[in-house]
C-alpha cells in the first residue's frame, strides 16, 4: 500500500468586500482547509461561508489562528506574553467553534498561521501557550505543526500531531523555514514544487537550501492557494500525487491510518 496524505489550503482569507484565492475551486481539491479566524484575515461572514462550504464538500475544517496583526496579514513578529497568545487563540478558536457548531460539524485540526506558526517552531512559551489552548478547548484536536517546539508541547499533552510540509517555501538544514524577508524564501517554478511534493510525500526528504536532504515525515500538504495559478498548481500536484500511488484523505484519516500501521 502506498502511502496516505491529506491535502489542505489557507481558505476565508478575505475581509469584507476584500478577497483572496479561489477557495471554491481549492475546496474541490482539497481534503482539510485552515479557516481564517479574523485577525489576520476572515470576518463572521467570511467564516460563516467558508465553514458552511466546507461541510458541503465533506472538507474538513481547521482553526487558522494568528497574532492580531490584521494589516500586516499576520506575517509580523509582535512581542507580546506567552498567556496573550494563549488568550488569543482560545478566542479565535472559539470564534471558529460557534460557526461548525452552527453548521452541525466539528473544528479537526488548529494550524497557526503567518509568524506565529514560524514562531511556535522555535519558542517553547509560544508553543506551549498554543498548546495549553487546543488541549483546553478539545483533548483529540489536531494540533498541524512542524517538527519543532509546537509538534512536542503537542505530544507532551496528549493532542494528536499532524506534521505539515510546505511545499513552495525554502528550508533550512535545521527544519525551519527561510524567513519569507530572505531571497528565495519563497518557490515560484511549478515544477519544482510538484517534483519536491512527490519526493516529500513518497521519500520522507526535502532538499533545504545548503543542497543537503533533510527527513520530513508529513501527514499533510499545504497547498497555499494566494498567487496566480495555485488553483492549476494545486490541481496538478493532487494529480501526480494519485498517480504515483499516494492516497488522499483527510487529516484525521491520515493519522488513524498512521497509528494503526505503526
Amino acid at each position: 500500500m502506498g502511502p496516505t496524505i491529506d491535502l489542505v489550503a489557507d481558505l476565508g482569507e478575505g475581509f469584507g468586500a476584500w478577497s483572496m484565492g479561489d477557495d471554491k475551486a481549492l475546496l474541490d481539491i482539497v481534503t482539510s482547509a485552515n479557516i481564517a479566524c479574523g485577525f489576520h484575515a476572515g470576518d463572521p461572514d467570511i467564516m460563516d461561508a467558508t465553514v458552511a462550504e466546507c461541510v458541503r464538500r465533506g472538507v474538513s475544517i481547521g482553526a487558522h489562528p494568528s497574532f492580531p496583526d490584521l494589516r500586516g496579514f499576520g506575517r509580523r513578529a509582535m512581542e507580546l506574553a506567552a498567556d496573550e497568545v494563549r488568550n488569543d487563540v482560545l478566542y479565535q478558536l472559539g470564534a471558529l467553534n460557534g460557526f461548525a457548531a452552527y453548521h452541525g460539524t466539528e473544528v479537526s485540526h488548529i494550524a497557526p498561521h503567518g509568524r506565529l506558526g514560524n514562531l511556535v517552531a522555535t519558542r517553547a512559551d509560544y508553543a506551549a501557550a498554543v498548546a495549553d489552548a487546543a488541549a483546553a478547548v478539545r483533548p483529540d484536536l489536531i494540533l498541524v505543526a512542524q517538527d519543532g517546539e509546537l509538534s512536542t508541547a503537542g505530544s507532551e499533552r496528549g493532542l494528536p500531531i499532524g506534521i505539515v510540509g510546505i511545499i513552495d517555501r525554502a528550508y533550512k538544514p535545521d527544519g525551519t523555514l527561510v524567513p519569507r524577508s530572505q531571497p528565495g524564501a519563497v518557490i515560484h517554478d511549478a515544477k519544482t514544487i510538484v517534483d519536491r511534493t512527490i519526493r516529500m510525500v513518497c521519500e520522507g526528504l526535502i532538499r533545504a537550501v545548503d543542497g543537503t536532504d533533510i527527513p520530513i515525515a508529513a501527514d499533510t500538504v499545504l497547498l497555499h492557494g494566494d498567487n496566480p495559478g495555485a488553483v492549476d498548481l494545486a490541481r496538478l500536484i493532487r494529480t501526480e500525487l494519485t498517480s504515483a500511488g499516494v492516497r488522499i484523505a483527510p487529516l484525521r484519516e491520515v493519522l488513524e491510518n498512521k497509528h494503526t500501521v505503526a
